[in-house]
């Protein structure tokens, strides 16, 4: 009897679920106590840390759980879908915040940045005006959703290459 091969796709559901929430959380936290405003950044590398250390493990877990087999090819599918599904998870609570529970953090975020720009000696008030323009353009909540998941995907796909060349074992 032929032992048919794991579902990539459940194991990459799962785990992407669970960094989603992580991501989520510490959004969360960062919004609370007032990081978010003052553009502390540390809170997120510890997701920066926990994202590949994740898509490395479940790809172990799956070669592990797969008779100790796994190709290439599968590592990438799991990786780039637990990148994608974490980013989805946060894009909609991304779009949740920014439209329903706090629609006017976005401007006041910009005053922040506004108020940190305007301290610099070096920027006229012009310059910083034309900063803020560009940064208007760019902080649509929807184009910073569709940029994250691209971006995770792309890392998803990348560190479940450097993982599954690694772990890489065919039958």
């Amino acid at each position: 009897m032929e032992n048919k091969p794991l579902s990539t796709g459940s194991y990459a559901k799962n785990y992407g679920l669970v960094l989603g929430l992580i991501l989520i959380l510490i959004s969360v936290i960062m919004y609370v106590t007032g990081m978010q405003l003052e553009g502390v950044q540390w809170p997120m590398y510890i997701y920066y840390v926990l994202f590949p250390v994740v898509i490395i493990y479940v790809i172990s877990q799956y070669k592990k759980n797969n008779s100790n087999l796994l190709s290439l090819s599968q590592a990438i599918k799991i990786g780039t879908l637990i990148g994608v599904i974490s980013a989805l998870v946060f894009a909609v609570y991304g779009l949740v915040f920014n439209y329903i529970i706090d629609p006017g953090f976005q401007e006041q975020a910009m005053e922040v940045v506004k108020d940190k720009l305007l301290e610099n000696p070096d920027l006229s008030e012009e310059m910083v005006e034309q900063q803020i323009i560009m940064m208007k353009k760019f902080s649509n909540p929807i184009l910073g959703s569709a940029l994250w998941i691209a971006l995770s995907a792309f890392f998803g796909l990348l560190y479940s290459l450097i993982g599954g060349v690694a772990m890489k074992k065919e039958a």
